[in-house]
């Protein structure tokens, strides 16, 4: 199980490194289930 930060960065550098679409589909998924912000400013605090 990902902590939730390490949820999102490995969302966002999916998105950098133009990972399979499955695979941010299916980060984006578990983003959406736990009612996350995918917003870059939300993970710096």
């Amino acid at each position: 199980m990902l902590s939730d930060e390490m949820l999102l960065d490995s969302y966002h550098k999916a998105i950098e490194l133009d990972l399979e679409r499955d695979f941010i589909a299916l980060l984006l998924a578990e983003i959406h289930k736990r009612k996350l912000d995918t917003n870059v400013s939300a993970i710096l605090h």
